[in-house]
């Protein structure tokens, strides 16, 4: 019949979490705690006990954590790990014969009738508990079974069993011949925190200098660190820092027709003086590189690469492997395309090459060589481009040993492609944020992300930005729309990563047709007044402040939408337990005009009585409010204040 053990009277399913029934581990960092939950029930009307039992992989013994009871079957647990690495967990559950018995002792004795039979029952029971406790409850458990044996007192039986000390001890017996095991084993990775709350800036090194016509260097980007660091990023990300293909180099607006001073696309990898292992001359030397890393260090900056697996057509590897490529019937190398786009100046990979072994090899080694180096985020160009099979070995293979370095997906493609780079092993991903603007389409993209089994994989970085997209809303929203996006983008979401200074500055001027910038600087170097007054930039400031001092602020998964009365007026929620932070976010989505609402606060779940006044403070401006009740009026003024990020400070 297969039937293992019919002592095994417990039923466990629809288990959480799980990544396609335990194909991919779930991810959560240091300092993000995970919800168990399962639905468990039995047969008969016993109590039943469970709990989740889990293994950090350096450890010997497995923990425990107890699942509660919610309603309907369902039980769950909220755990915070302690350590990152890969856990093992496990779904157990059982019938509680002492909670059964104590609940009958307690209606017997409330209904008058004798419970002389039921204490012995007990005291069996505990009999039975003793024999598989730890030492040191040993003499306890003598105790209270002597008692219950000797007792002509029903009402001291009766609050021996419903005793803290005894429910203590017996909640940590586990009868191994009758509990049911899910027969399932899952894996959760945890991550260094950064993995969870993180704050992107890029910009082009070779923009970097404060000389007109002059190309930046690395040496040029040191002096500009003290900046960055002042407007409270963790994160410097460079677009590719290699030698710049010669040949089908790409002009001014991606044109065919390049001068002889175009630098071209940095996209476009590789020359006679390197590839992917190598710097562009002009940015410095690789010891500067390395000291600029340091520098940041120093400033609690990381300096994160785009790895972009593509050549340029003269390229080293192109002669080298030619193999790696696609070769069309007229000699010519398959560039790439997506049509009606054309990137004549890149080359991509032959993923399906018979000598796909060594061509993974050689694309791994680029990772370990910047290691080296001293990086250890990558944001990874295309990679819904590349073999979904090549980045679950790379990335496995990398954090086996460098389980520290994080990697960002950059995929701007279908739902499904993007779920599944999480899956494989991205930490961190591109969204679908740039193009969702109403409150509607705000709340339903977050309700997917956070409330769904997503969020058990699919960790977003939003950017209201890169430099390929110009979203039509800050082109039309100019300076108010800017800031309006970048308090959204750094409140809904803990990681988030902007293009500068183009971004801070407020450069909207489109490309005809197109959602990108007009003299993009994918294209050309520019000259910036880094030292230039900007209101965004100001902003920007305060509220990446603001984000380092509310643990609220440094996770994703904890926001909770809330009524308003007006659909240009969006609020949620977002709270620390551990800490008590309780934020409350409401924002103006009408870039030109003043908008006002009456927002509803859970004040039940902020331990508030609806008749009671509270306090909040608005951490933009600095005002205090005094509140009562669920309901209360804000109000924003886009030209000044497009948002309040509200702190309940005393009730």
């Amino acid at each position: 019949m297969g039937i293992q053990d019919g002592r095994k009277r417990v039923v466990i399913s629809n288990v959480a979490p799980q990544v396609e029934e335990g194909r991919f581990q779930a991810k959560r960092a240091i300092g993000e705690s995970v919800v168990f939950s399962a639905d468990i029930f039995g047969d008969g009307h016993d109590s039943l006990a469970a709990s989740v039992i889990f293994k950090h992989e350096s450890d010997q013994f497995w923990g425990d954590v107890p699942l509660q009871y919610v309603i309907n079957d369902r039980w769950q647990t909220t755990w915070t790990p302690e350590k990152p690495g890969i856990y093992e967990y496990r779904f157990t559950g059982w019938i509680d014969h002492f909670t059964t018995w104590k609940k009958g002792l307690l209606k017997k004795f409330q209904a008058g009738q004798d419970i002389s039979v039921e204490i012995l029952i007990g005291a069996e029971i505990l009999e039975e508990a003793r024999s598989l406790a730890n030492q040191e409850y040993v003499d306890d458990f003598d105790k209270w079974i002597d008692g219950l044996k000797n007792t002509h007192d029903p009402e001291w039986a009766l609050n021996l069993a419903l005793s803290e000390e005894v429910e203590s001890a017996m909640s940590k017996i586990r009868y191994t011949d009758r509990i049911t095991v899910f027969d399932q084993t899952f894996k959760l990775e945890v991550e260094r925190k950064k993995a969870a709350f993180s704050t992107w800036y890029e910009l082009f090194p070779r923009s970097a200098s404060t000389l007109p016509d002059t190309h930046g260097t690395f040496k040029d980007v040191q002096k500009l660190l003290p900046k960055v660091a002042k407007m409270g990023f963790d994160v410097l990300y460079f677009p590719p820092i290699h030698p710049i293909g010669e040949m089908k180099r790409k002009g001014k607006n991606n044109s065919l027709t390049p001068s002889e001073t175009d630098p071209g696309s940095p996209w476009a990898i590789g020359n006679r003086l390197g590839g992917h292992k190598s710097v562009h001359p002009e940015l410095g030397s690789m010891e500067d590189f390395e000291a600029l890393i340091a520098d940041a260090d120093k400033l609690g900056i990381e300096i994160a690469m785009d790895i972009a697996y593509q050549c340029a057509p003269d390229h080293p590897y192109v002669k080298e492997h030619p193999q790696w490529f696609k070769w069309r019937p007229d000699g010519t190398v398959q560039f790439a395309e997506n049509p009606p786009k054309r990137y004549e100046d890149i080359l991509p990979f032959d993923f399906e090459t018979k000598d796909w072994q060594n061509l993974w090899n050689e694309l791994k080694s680029v990772i370990d060589f910047w290691i080296e180096k001293g990086v250890h985020i990558f944001r990874i160009d295309n990679p819904h481009t590349k073999a979904f099979a090549f980045w679950e070995w790379m990335i496995g293979e990398v954090r086996k040993v460098h389980p520290e370095v994080l990697f960002l997906a950059e995929a701007f493609t279908r739902p499904r492609v993007m779920e599944r780079l999480a899956k494989i092993g991205f930490n961190q991903s591109y969204t679908y944020f740039t193009w969702r603007n109403s409150k509607w389409e705000l709340e339903q993209y977050l309700y997917e992300l956070t409330k769904t089994d997503q969020q058990y994989y699919f960790r977003p970085n939003f950017w209201p930005n890169t430099p390929d997209i110009l979203p039509h809303h800050l082109v039309e929203g100019g300076e108010n729309a800017h800031i309006t996006r970048f308090i959204l983008a750094a409140t809904l979401s803990s990681n988030y990563g902007m293009y500068g200074p183009v971004y801070e500055y407020g450069v909207n001027t489109p490309h005809p047709g197109k959602e990108e910038y007009t003299d993009n600087e994918k294209y050309e170097i520019k000259h910036w007044d880094w030292d230039r007054y900007s209101r965004t930039r100001e902003i920007i400031t305060r509220v990446n402040r603001i984000r380092k001092e509310n643990p609220a602020l440094q996770t994703t998964w904890n926001i909770n939408f809330t009524e308003t009365n007006n659909d240009s007026v969006i609020a949620y929620t977002k709270t620390d337990e551990a800490s008590g932070n309780r934020l409350i976010i409401a924002v103006n989505l009408d870039n030109w005009n003043t908008q006002g609402a009456h927002i509803k606060v859970p004040i039940h779940q902020f331990g508030i009585h609806w008749d009671q006044p509270y306090t909040v403070r608005d951490m933009l401006s600095g005002e205090r409010y005094h509140w009562r009740g669920e309901y209360n009026y804000v109000q924003m003024n886009p030209y000044e204040m497009p948002a309040h990020i509200l702190k309940i400070e005393n009730h």
